[in-house]
C-alpha cells in the first residue's frame, strides 16, 4: 500500500491536483536554499515534475488529515552506490518547527522498511542546516563522514554532514 497514516498526516504519492500546493514550497527559495534543484518559477513546472516521478523512487506528499493541504513531500529511494536507501524531505516554510518533517521522515523510514525490505539508510544535510541535522538525529541517523554536494546545475555546492540509520 502506498498510503501511510500518522497521528496527523496522510504520507502519500503526489498527483498533479496537489501542484498549487507543492508549489508553495518548491518556489521558495528560503524552503530551497540548500536543495540541490532550484526554486521552481511557475505550477506548470511542479506538474511535469510530479508527472514525471516514478513508482521505484518512492516519493510521497505529505497530507495535512485535518485539511487535506499538502504541506511537503519525501522520498527513500534505493541509491545502488551506498547499497542503502536514501532519505530525503521536503517541508512547506509556514509549517516548520512543528514535527512534521520528524513526523513524516520516521513514517517513512517504516514504510521503506516493511515494504522494500530496506534495513540500511543514508541521508545528507548541508552543515548549516542544523535543523535538518535534529530531524535525522531523532529518526536515529548517526553521523558518518564530512562531504560536499551541489546543485543539479552545478552553480553551488554545500559542506555537507552524511548520516546512516541500520535497522535490524
Amino acid at each position: 500500500m502506498r498510503e501511510i497514516k500518522t497521528e496527523r498526516l496522510i504520507i502519500r504519492p503526489l498527483t498533479v491536483n496537489d501542484a498549487e500546493d507543492a508549489f508553495e514550497w518548491l518556489s521558495d527559495p528560503v524552503v530551497n536554499r540548500f536543495m540541490p534543484y532550484a526554486p521552481y518559477e511557475n505550477v506548470g513546472q511542479v506538474k511535469e515534475w510530479i508527472s514525471g516521478i516514478k513508482d521505484e523512487e518512492n516519493h510521497f506528499g505529505f497530507e495535512l488529515a485535518a485539511t487535506g493541504k499538502v504541506i511537503g513531500s519525501g522520498d527513500v529511494e534505493f541509491d545502488s552506490e551506498n547499497n542503502a536507501y536514501h532519505l530525503g524531505y521536503n517541508l512547506n516554510r509556514a509549517f516548520w518547527g512543528q514535527g512534521y518533517a520528524t513526523e513524516a521522515a520516521k513514517a517513512l523510514i517504516q514504510w521503506a522498511y516493511k515494504n522494500a525490505g530496506a534495513r540500511d539508510f543514508v541521508t545528507c544535510h548541508a552543515v548549516v542546516n542544523t535543523v535538518s541535522k535534529k530531524v535525522l538525529q531523532k529518526c536515529g541517523f548517526r553521523f558518518e563522514k564530512n562531504g560536499q554536494y551541489s546543485r543539479f546545475d552545478g552553480s553551488e555546492i554545500f559542506d555537507a554532514l552524511y548520516y546512516s540509520l541500520h535497522l535490524d
